[in-house]
């Protein structure tokens, strides 16, 4: 070892020897250049954690190679690793950490793992794996959990903003990830990248079927249960010249599809609520369903006729009201989706971009527009929150209605303009303009 001033002209003035050996600056204790026989120099720093202390054996830290960092910016960074080693910092140990840590892949499949499928439901849990999987692991997935930086999770945002929805999404399950990730001690308390970045603005779908939408949606159910739905063929594939003729393209719908179809409209049940509906919890005495689990819990809901003729009408094949492929064998599952038959309907329908989930938001529409109040349309949609089912305020307008024709008529006959009929004031005579 020896002592010199390290500046360009004496570092490139050092020349390997048979063994590696360190030259530190005659300024900065501990700040050195260590030249290895190969000729490689690179900036080192040696010092005691802890305080120092004969007793504590020394450490040593590379800050980068001659030639990436100037002899100034070399000494600069050794200060400020110096003063952390004064404030009781282990520079090299926090690296060694580092190091080690997990990357974000690593750290996605134990969050889904150890978290999210076990205290989520299936639902939500294919969702947190379905954009974590897809959107941020093949993104970020190799890096280390603590490099990720605010601006990048900012970037991946911005590249998804034809998706709001999903880029809010991603946003929102990633800061869960990283909340995750400081509970277990994976990273420092607070530190969250997710944290701070502005959402886009959503604009809530609501989507109500008209009377001649519903009109047109029972003829298409109707018809295809009993003919069949027409289908069309896509000329541009192999095959297409020998399709069927124009009239033997039909697909039936069937009976349990049409009946998951009409059930989400008549009970405003959600879709994975009736497709994964047993017949044990049907109560056709007191027309009750007993949904033991819900996206909000347990849930009690109220069937009207319409309902209730649908299930009498149902063949029981197995354990699931809505039968799926499997129904009636030992390795029963409920019914995956309705993606093949609603699609069909839908376009005999002439329903283009309405989703099947349209069909829960008609449910609550008819009744908010027939002035049930919202609470009593919470109730049966079964809200947790007020603010859920506030989304139907506008529709529920007749008590505005009415209370704006009492107030219009009596001020019109304080005008002078009309004479109020009707004990409500909702209707109105024009009185004879006198002569003046």
């Amino acid at each position: 070892m020896s002592v010199v001033k390290l500046s360009k002209r004496t570092v490139d003035s050092l020349v390997p020897g048979a063994k590696a050996y360190i030259a530190f600056d005659a300024a900065l204790k501990g700040f050195g250049v260590r030249v290895l026989p190969t000729g490689a120099k690179s900036w080192i720093i040696e010092y005691r954690p802890g305080g120092g202390g004969r007793a504590v054996g020394k450490r040593r830290l590379k800050l980068g190679d001659v030639g990436e960092l100037t002899p100034d910016e070399a000494r600069q960074t050794a200060r400020t690793a110096m003063s952390r080693v004064r404030l009781g910092g282990d520079p090299a140990a926090e690296r060694s950490a580092m190091r080690r840590q997990i990357t974000v892949a690593a750290l996605v499949e134990e969050f889904i793992t150890d978290h999210v499928e076990a205290k989520r439901k299936a639902n939500t849990a294919a969702n947190y794996a379905g954009i974590l999987r897809g959107l941020v692991v093949p993104e970020i997935g190799a890096r280390k959990v603590d490099t990720i930086t605010r601006a990048t999770l900012a970037r991946m945002h911005l590249a998804l903003q034809t998706t709001p929805y999903r880029a809010n999404s991603m946003i929102a399950i990633v800061g869960a990830m990283y909340g995750y990730a400081q509970s277990k001690h994976i990273v420092p308390e607070g530190f969250n990248p997710a944290r701070g970045i502005q959402r886009f603005p959503e604009s809530g779908r609501e989507r109500y079927l008209t009377a001649k939408e519903l009109d047109r949606l029972g003829a298409a159910l109707r018809e295809g249960e009993r003919i069949g739905l027409p289908w069309d063929v896509d000329p541009a594939k192999p095959g297409a010249k020998h399709a069927p003729k124009v009239e033997r393209r039909l697909t039936k719908v069937s009976p349990h599809a049409a009946a998951a179809i009409r059930l989400l409209l008549f009970t405003g049940c959600r879709l994975r609520e009736i497709l994964g509906l047993r017949w044990q919890d049907v109560d056709s005495e007191r027309g009750l369903l007993f949904l033991p689990d819900s996206k909000t819990g347990r849930k009690t809901v109220v069937l009207n006729a319409p309902a209730m003729a649908v299930f009498a009408e149902l063949g029981r094949i197995g354990t699931y009201v809505i039968a799926g492929e499997n129904a009636g064998t030992r390795d029963e599952m409920p019914r995956a989706d309705l993606k093949r038959p609603w699609a069909a309907v839908r376009k005999r329908a002439s329903l283009d971009g309405v989703r099947i989930h349209d069909l829960r938001h008609t449910h609550a529409s008819f009744g908010a527009a027939g002035g049930l109040g919202l609470p009593v349309i919470g109730k049966l949609l079964g809200h947790k929150q007020v603010a859920t089912t506030a989304r139907y305020a506008h529709l529920d307008i007749d008590p505005q209605r009415r209370a704006s024709e009492y107030i219009g008529g009596q001020l019109a006959a304080a005008l002078g303009d009309f004479r109020p009929t009707g004990e409500g004031g909702s209707e109105v005579l024009p009185l004879k303009r006198r002569e003046s």
